[in-house]
């Protein structure tokens, strides 16, 4: 062969070697990226689901509310009626 065409043949094959390489770096830097943006998600999702198992933990409902006011109604009921009494005795 020509050593033109030798050397050429060399430069191609350096080229690409070269081409290669970069992108084999640029890939896994690109994948240890996306590692660590999925970890975090998967931190975030924790993190979110701690807090939705507290708010319903700390946060009263609706029905409760009602239960309560109903049962301090009847106490007060109850005083009103002691109340009552005890003036109607006088």
């Amino acid at each position: 062969m020509d050593t033109a065409v030798v050397i050429g043949l060399a430069v191609w094959n350096l080229a690409l070697s070269v081409i290669m390489g970069l992108t084999s770096v640029v890939y896994k830097q690109a994948q240890e990226k996306l590692k660590d943006q999925g970890d975090e998600v998967t931190r975030l999702n924790i993190l979110l689901n701690k807090t939705r198992e507290e708010i319903a933990r700390d946060n009263v409902t609706q029905a409760e509310i009602d239960k309560i006011m109903v049962h301090i109604d009847q106490r007060f009921n109850k005083l009103e009626e002691k109340i009552d009494r005890l003036l109607g005795a006088k």
